[in-house]
């Protein structure tokens, strides 16, 4: 007696593992890569330095956490501060301006009053910043 034995068949290609590296890789490319704009020119960031002493001289702004404005400790008004720094950059040219500014700070009080002086000629504006307490 003569048994006929089955046909042997190819295994079917299982693409579930090709399924599996190319969602493995999708998953690494979107870790890796960079979603964000790049500029199209080098940007360093701002490099803080802490133990250093702040440079002697020049006038100070502070800048309260609701908008409030003094300069040297005196409280004031933005356009009052701006004519008053004016006035101290016609007798020196050189004379450094820090803004001080509270934590809670909106940039929307800061970042003008920065132009504002800045385009009353000051050339040196610091932004002093303090290290948080742990």
């Amino acid at each position: 007696m003569k048994l006929a034995r089955p046909v042997r068949r190819t295994p079917p290609e299982t693409i579930i593992a090709l399924i599996d590296v190319v969602f493995f890789l999708l998953v690494f490319f979107m870790l890796v890569g960079r979603m964000d704009a790049t500029s199209p020119f080098e940007v360093l960031p701002a490099e803080a330095r802490t133990g250093a002493d702040l440079p002697a001289g020049g006038t100070m702004v502070s800048v309260g956490a609701e908008g409030a404005l003094a300069l040297d400790g005196h409280a004031t008004g933005a356009d009052a501060l701006v004519a008053r720094v004016t006035a101290m950059l016609a007798d020196r040219p050189d004379l450094m301006v820090r803004i001080n500014a509270h934590k809670d700070a909106r940039l929307t009080h800061v970042l003008p009053l920065v132009a504002r002086i800045e385009a009353a000629g000051a050339r040196d504006v610091m932004l002093i910043v303090t290290p948080g307490g742990g």
